[in-house]
């Protein structure tokens, strides 16, 4: 699929729009709870990707699977904690609370490639994540008397684990070995299923809650996910960071049209501080690299 770079921002917008309705369905389950709606919706990406990535890479798909090693296996690792730990999130707290933590993943991937693999951090990034971390604080004081703590810090596993799988694919690339992280993305949804699987005995989930979680893990997951990698080849790096904060946004607005989920002010607040270093972060960094 060849695309101008004004597609390619069009497509990614609809890439992030498809994103953002995880917390809005799921405010519509009936039955469906914690690591069963997981399980459901990992499932049913597993089956959605077993058509798009053969459609998308033909059968090397399942030979890059085999023959990927141990980086390929502990990026579908994070894959998995990531698919596991954002729905399980959005079970215990709000939809605001769980996408504004998520959009601090490109700071603790800057930190976590600082660690491990020597990455430099401009200034201007560390003053970021400064503000970002503010904005979260701010977040977390709220929640300590909300009881819904835990959900944040569950959200937290999100770019946490997102930063990890980042670094260890740019440790691979360095060492001469690229992961297409497209198959691991199968396998991270695969491990997801397994793992969810024990803990979700016994089903309770309703024919009606079972469709709901076959269309996110089709709609919502599996077919944003190939396209956004179709938009990478096209888009900087800045650009679908910044595009990708407008999961956010719209995120929150579906679940408060379509759930009556009204944001807290100290969420908006809070979003506000994170989403505005990431949006200036990175907006500084385009300008110095032109």
């Amino acid at each position: 699929m060849k695309l101008t770079h004004t597609k390619a921002v069009f497509l990614m917008v609809a890439v992030t729009l498809m994103w953002s309705i995880a917390g809005v369905i799921t405010r519509h389950l009936e039955q469906a709870r914690s690591f069963e709606v997981t399980f459901w919706r990992s499932f049913f990406t597993v089956l959605s990707l077993l058509v798009i990535l053969p459609f998308f890479q033909g059968r090397a798909v399942f030979d890059k699977l085999r023959k990927g090693g141990a980086a390929l296996w502990l990026s579908g690792l994070c894959w998995s904690v990531m698919f596991t730990a954002f729905m399980v999130a959005l079970t215990l707290t709000s939809v605001a609370n769980v996408l504004v933590t998520m959009a601090i993943g490109p700071f603790l991937t800057a930190l976590i490639a600082r660690v491990f693999i020597g990455h430099r951090i401009p200034a201007r990034t560390w003053l970021a994540i400064l503000v970002a971390g503010a904005g979260i604080a701010w977040m977390y004081g709220t929640e300590l008397d909300g009881g819904q703590l835990a959900g944040t810090l569950v959200a937290l596993c999100v770019p946490l684990a997102s930063g990890i799988n980042w670094t260890v694919s740019q440790r691979a690339s360095a060492q001469g070995r690229n992961i297409d992280l497209v198959p691991s993305v199968l396998l991270g949804a695969a491990i997801s299923s397994i793992v969810t699987l024990p803990l979700a005995m016994p089903l309770r989930a309703s024919a009606h809650d079972v469709g709901l979680l076959a269309l996110l893990g089709l709609v919502q997951l599996a077919i944003p996910c190939a396209l956004a990698v179709v938009c990478a080849r096209v888009l900087k790096a800045p650009e679908i960071a910044l595009l990708a904060l407008l999961e956010v946004i719209f995120g929150i607005v579906l679940a408060w049209l379509g759930a009556d989920e009204v944001p807290r002010q100290t969420v908006l607040a809070g979003g506000a501080l994170v989403i505005g270093a990431l949006v200036l972060n990175e907006m500084a960094g385009w300008r110095q690299r032109a």
